[in-house]
């Protein structure tokens, strides 16, 4: 049990625990971590006041509001499976004042109730309280946060850390701002912690070491790889060591279906730091209730999320107040009890999909490919044996292959290179199993396997 945490007057606030007390790095420390488009960027005039519009008796004559009156929806309806019991559905219903907020501007960060139901989930499953000076915001899925956060904290030019292989979809962030994409090596433990440090301990004294680590921690994408705990606490204390701040993306953390109990986030590790604040997550409901609902939250440093909100006040001014009743309507019904259990069935049923897909590669590529069996997510990343020499197969390019050769058989996946930040050629394709029925898959494989000794007959014959 908790005891009572009073606010702290210190430089680095302080929350009182029963077992520690927890300090957070100040405000202040995080000027040297924000761009200089976010220092020049000015809070919303109109916006920043949207909070005094609440105060008991106010007239606000405020904001451009349009009239619910004059919108035509009277109620919203729609009907979602019992997470306890798949088989029977309810109906829920969105109307009266719950209706009219979500037809109408609100507030930048998110709506109130999500807000509060999305901390007291982070307080669940990742152990933060309040008062340990993090916050929550709301994005249009988590890559909107993402692409906030990198505006906020990456100048032009500067150096970032990224685990490599990565993420495809944050490669343009930095290329976009001519950003030195310094590679961490991974491997089938997650993200090479001893990479990681010879790259800082070897840094030049002569340039600006990094600022963010950006890293998938669970189901890593296009891997499939889980970051194992010892990797885990070295990153975070190299985090310390260096002066860095981990971009912790991990859309995957709820499609963690291996045998182990799962590993801490880096957000509920940093606990066991002298301080927390290191620590910026993203977090995604695309992969469990809808992908198209476009609704992700981000969860850190107050300085942190307050630069994303001033990014999103001048962009799209918030994240759909609809689609956040919507989801919030769901979620009250449920209760976290519910999402535990969804999500439980989620992990599973992706599990099962892992495993009907690895039995047709077992069945199809041995000896034509190499990989290690993902314990998160709804990717295989493999390496395709191109030749019989064995001191050869570390090369190849599986571009051409699966552009070419594989498409011709009727079979397409992803090319391993459009991972890899500097886009070297490689052997390695990801491919999705989140889709396809069990029989498409064998025949997927089994053309995927024709490509390849179509490829080696070739290469043999030069």
């Amino acid at each position: 049990m908790d005891i009572e945490r009073p606010n702290g007057t210190s430089s680095h606030h302080d929350t009182i625990t029963k077992e520690s007390q927890v300090k957070r790095l100040p405000d202040t420390y995080y000027s040297d971590f924000l761009s200089d488009v976010a220092k020049e960027r000015k809070p919303s005039p109109i916006r920043s006041l949207f909070p005094l519009e609440k105060t008991p008796g106010l007239i606000s004559l405020l904001a451009g509001k349009p009239n619910a009156s004059t919108f035509p929806f009277t109620s919203l309806s729609f009907n979602a499976r019992s997470p306890v019991n798949p088989a029977a559905e309810v109906t829920l219903t969105l109307d009266g004042e719950d209706l009219a907020h979500s037809l109408q501007y609100g507030d930048t960060a998110g709506l109130k109730g999500l807000l509060d139901w999305i901390k007291r989930l982070q307080e669940i499953n990742h152990g933060r309280k309040q008062n340990e000076g993090w916050r929550v915001s709301i994005g249009s899925g988590s890559q909107d946060l993402i692409y906030k956060a990198v505006a906020a904290m990456v100048n032009r030019g500067d150096s970032v850390l990224v685990e490599s292989p990565v993420y495809a979809g944050v490669i343009p962030m930095f290329q976009s701002l001519h950003c030195d994409q310094i590679e961490v090596e991974t491997d089938s433990h997650g993200i090479c912690s001893s990479s990681l440090r010879a790259i800082l301990e070897q840094w030049p004294a002569e340039k600006p070491k990094p600022k963010v680590l950006y890293t998938v921690p669970y189901g890593c994408n296009p891997t499939g790889m889980t970051a194992t705990l010892e990797r885990r606490k070295e990153v975070l204390k190299l985090a310390r060591e260096h002066n860095f701040i981990i971009l912790e993306d991990d859309p995957y953390f709820y499609l963690y279906y291996g045998k182990a109990p799962r590993y801490p986030s880096y957000f509920s590790l940093e606990l066991e730091e002298p301080e927390v604040g290191r620590v910026l997550r993203f977090d995604s409901l695309s992969k469990i209730l809808s992908a198209g609902i476009r609704i992700g939250f981000a969860s850190g440093p107050e300085a942190l999320l307050t630069a994303i909100d001033q990014h999103t006040a001048t962009s799209n001014l918030q994240t759909s107040s609809l689609t956040q009743a919507i989801v919030l309507k769901l979620l009250d019904s449920w209760g976290h009890e519910g999402f535990r259990i969804h999500t439980e069935f989620v992990s599973e049923f992706y599990r099962q999909k892992r495993d009907v897909f690895e039995a047709a590669m077992n069945k199809h590529l041995s000896g034509l490919a190499e990989w290690d069996t993902p314990e998160a997510g709804m990717f295989f990343w493999f390496k395709l044996l191109l030749t019989d020499n064995s001191a050869a197969q570390n090369g190849g390019d599986s571009e051409t292959i699966i552009k070419t050769k594989a498409f011709e058989k009727g079979v397409l996946a992803l090319p391993g290179t459009v991972f890899l930040p500097n886009g070297r050629k490689t052997p390695y394709v990801r491919a999705s199993f989140s889709l396809t029925g069990e029989e498409d898959v064998d025949r997927a494989i089994q053309r995927l396997r024709d490509a390849i000794l179509d490829a080696r007959g070739a290469a043999a014959a030069v």
